[in-house]
């Protein structure tokens, strides 16, 4: 098993991008900062992008909030020889941008005004995907920081921005998006003509299970939205192209239970079925033996003591300790398992701490373990 050397990761100036991703509740967003806080100490100009709604990100970088464009991290005694800004996804308000920037006025207007804009923009499935490989494009092609840190969503749609071109490109091809956009597309009476009966019992027979008014506002959607498509999935290629560039590294984050690491599993074997660059997996919130006494030889000196009758509180102490080495040797157990399906996967252990982190000082650490300090 090798170690994953994450210093060498973010000093390594051809590392424009790191991706981490995971399931939920394994530390995803804490190891995202903390990369980002100790790049920017090792002098990178680092920006951290989390789509993680949470707002653990910002308390622990000592911002009130998180918004939907980079923010200057400037806390007391944090001095780094790069720099380090911070965001967060908002989808609704990173699609309105996007409108308002690759369509002319009018043609904006009528979009933004739409009602079926307004719901696909923040609740249809795949959105949220899809913005966050649209900022992370514009994030690249700003030029203003040289490592983007990504913080994905807590599951294994962490992954489906992976899919959101090809989903958008099959979507915008389909035969439903044709007919809503058909009637504006038809070029002369005659074809007009066909093409809107056509339209028409198909409105009557989707209208009957949609509503009517529903199928129109998707259809003046649409319409007002041709032409701007190209241009979405052209940018969506490219930031694809990116994630599968020698510049990127995903980092998989697990904890040290069965169902976390088949989790991790499935990320790396996903990632390696779209051939997208693995640096490593980092298991979180591990339990390494402090003491080296087998958890037999510590029961039996527990009960030694309890019989004698004295010194509750050494025996106590021994009890934790057999249970603290079961909970290691569990976890070394999962840990081999993973590493039995994956031996090509670098590993980085960073021990539970003994309270959440909720500080640049809690981060630094974070990272110190990460790198093996």
């Amino acid at each position: 098993m090798s170690t994953l050397d994450v210093d060498s990761l973010i000093d390594d100036p051809d590392t424009r991008v790191i991706v981490c991703c995971g399931s939920g509740g394994v530390g995803k967003t804490t190891t995202a900062a903390s990369i980002a806080v100790r790049a920017a100490e090792r002098g990178r100009a680092t920006v951290v992008l989390t789509i993680d709604p949470a707002r653990r990100l910002a308390q622990a970088l000592g911002l009130a909030e998180l918004g939907n464009v980079p923010r200057a991290v400037s806390v007391a005694g944090f001095e780094p020889k790069g720099s380090l800004s911070a965001m967060m996804l908002d989808m609704r308000r990173t699609f309105d941008d996007m409108v308002l920037a690759h369509a002319g006025p009018k043609r904006a207007e009528e979009v933004l005004a739409n009602p079926f804009y307004r719901t696909i923009s923040s609740s249809f499935s795949g959105t949220q995907e899809y913005m966050a490989m649209e900022k992370l494009g514009q994030l690249a092609a700003d030029g203003t920081w040289d490592l983007i840190v990504v913080d994905t969503p807590p599951s294994r749609s962490a992954l489906d921005f992976l899919d959101a071109p090809q989903r958008l490109s099959t979507a915008l091809d389909g035969r439903m998006i044709k007919l809503l956009t058909a009637p504006a597309r038809a070029s002369g009476w005659g074809i007009r003509k066909v093409v809107s009966a056509g339209f028409g019992l198909f409105a009557k027979a989707v209208s009957t299970i949609v509503g009517g008014q529903l199928l129109a506002d998707a259809s003046a959607f649409v319409q007002a939205f041709d032409g701007m498509f190209g241009g979405f999935r052209e940018r969506a290629r490219r930031t694809y192209e990116l994630l599968r560039s020698s510049g990127t590294a995903f980092v998989v984050v697990a904890a040290p239970e069965p169902d976390a690491l088949r989790e991790a599993s499935y990320f790396v074997e996903r990632l390696a079925d779209e051939e997208m660059p693995l640096a490593g997996l980092v298991v979180n919130r591990t339990h390494p033996v402090l003491a080296e006494l087998p958890a037999a030889k510590a029961l039996g000196a527990a009960e030694n003591l309890e019989a004698a009758g004295g010194a509750p509180l050494a025996a106590a102490v021994l009890r934790l300790h057999a249970d603290r080495v079961a909970l290691a040797q569990r976890e070394r157990r999962l840990i081999a398992r993973f590493t039995k399906a994956h031996p090509a996967v670098a590993i980085a252990h960073v021990p539970a701490l003994a309270a959440d982190v909720h500080d640049l000082a809690g981060l630094r650490e974070i990272g110190d373990q990460l790198a093996g300090a």
